[in-house]
């Protein structure tokens, strides 16, 4: 286990969805067709969701803290929501994840003592070292840890020798895949419930995802039974709280067919293009809503569904947008969203002869599930997806967003693998 600060001096005052998910089944398989991405995608054949949430629920122990866990000088009868910023300790993990290097930098900027735990080599397949991690989360004081490991994460968070008041976690499997999705949404977001309240933590800003209210793949059943189980702590424990954050589609995650219009390829959607409403918010939005949440009492304990501001809109609607601001006739290839359910298919009939492509078929599963499902409110008594039902916040719009990719390109926005920190 590696220990590292900032070179600053260390001041002790200090939530995929969603986080997104693009795979590569989605990836390559647009790409044949002219388009490399789909709205923001989060592999065994596919199970029944109901059966892996018991499953899950049975193989992992309550959520306890240690009776011999060392008394934390907190002040229980002053909430931290009474201090100063500068005076809140908030350890944020995920923190060079996508969302999370906005959070951190959100946080900072409104003046908290955040303390970001990364791994030694973050970021895409670990291609970050230590020094620019460092100078990625300037103004934060960076501990390099574990996540996985709870044992580890908590040596980590004891060796900071001050209390923590609030956990913000912005922790997403890298991949959407089977085992990576209960090794981190669950287990390692799990871990840094369990760290932060040993050693005072009595908040919790979750970076959940809309998707999970139809939940049927693996890393939305991991996400809800850590929900779940906040939710029990909460109920358990009056002294805690949490805000579960759930944002609709981020503007990335729509931005990866801009350059290929422009370059002359036709709009590719699925189906007649109304299947997939979201209501993108920007990634500073959505950090400037979480870091809300950190003091917010009108967040308290709540699930908190939030989109971008503006109407909601589909993917025949964005790709119309698009074409209007490049000045060009829209030009639409509508792709049957059948192929994708023949393709799957293939794939569940490969995973019973060659089990390790599970990943590989809960790929196709989460590409077809993006492909038809809208990023927006489930109406409980209608059953239907509300636009109207998902709120909006922020003031950046997805056409500033393509105005800009147009003029500057997706550098920056790599459609790569998500990392967990």
């Amino acid at each position: 286990m590696s220990l590292r600060f900032s070179s600053h001096v260390f001041n002790p005052h200090s939530a995929k969805h969603h986080s997104f998910f693009l795979t590569r089944f989605s990836s390559q398989f647009i790409k044949k067709i002219q388009v490399s991405s789909i709205p923001y995608a989060f592999p065994s054949s596919i199970v029944n969701s109901s059966e892996l949430y018991k499953f899950g629920r049975e193989k992992q122990n309550p959520i306890t803290v240690s009776s011999t866990t060392p008394s934390v000088e907190t002040a229980k009868t002053s909430s931290f929501r009474n201090k100063n910023p500068k005076e809140v300790n908030i350890l944020v993990v995920g923190s060079t994840g996508y969302i999370g290097k906005f959070v951190v930098n959100e946080l900072v900027s409104r003046g908290f003592n955040v303390i970001a735990i990364a791994r030694e080599k973050s970021g895409i397949r670990g291609k970050k070292n230590e020094e620019e991690t460092l100078n990625e989360l300037r103004g934060a004081n960076v501990c390099f840890s574990d996540v996985t490991n709870l044992e580890t994460l908590e040596k980590s968070v004891e060796s900071l020798g001050v209390p923590i008041d609030v956990v913000v976690s912005c922790l997403a499997s890298r991949t959407g895949g089977v085992k990576d999705s209960w090794k981190i949404d669950y287990e390692a977001t799990r871990n840094s419930l369990v760290a932060g309240k040993k050693f005072g933590a009595s908040h919790f800003v979750l970076l959940s995802a809309i998707c999970v209210q139809k939940p049927l793949l693996e890393f939305q059943c991991a996400k809800l039974k850590f929900e779940a189980e906040l939710m029990k702590e909460a109920e358990e424990n009056g002294g805690f709280s949490y805000s579960i954050v759930r944002p609709t589609a981020f503007f990335k995650s729509l931005g990866g067919q801009v350059e290929l219009v422009k370059d002359g390829k036709p709009y590719v959607m699925f189906g007649d293009g109304k299947l997939c409403a979201c209501k993108p918010i920007s990634e500073p939005d959505l950090a400037s809503f979480i870091a809300d949440c950190v003091l917010g009492e009108d967040k308290i304990n709540k699930v908190l569904p939030i989109g971008g501001p503006g109407k909601a809109l589909t993917p025949l609607e964005q790709g119309e947008m698009l074409f209007r601001l490049l000045g060009k006739e829209p030009k639409f290839l509508k792709v049957p969203i059948g192929i994708m359910d023949f393709g799957i298919g293939v794939l569940d009939f490969l995973v019973k002869i060659f089990p390790s492509m599970e990943d590989a078929a809960e790929f196709g599963k989460i590409g077809r599930y993006y492909a038809a499902e809208s990023m927006l409110v489930l109406d409980p008594e209608t059953g239907e997806y509300s636009a109207e039902k998902t709120p909006s916040y922020g003031k950046d719009t997805l056409e500033e967003f393509f105005e800009r990719v147009l003029r500057e390109g997706m550098a920056g926005q790599e459609l790569g693998e998500q990392t967990i920190l």
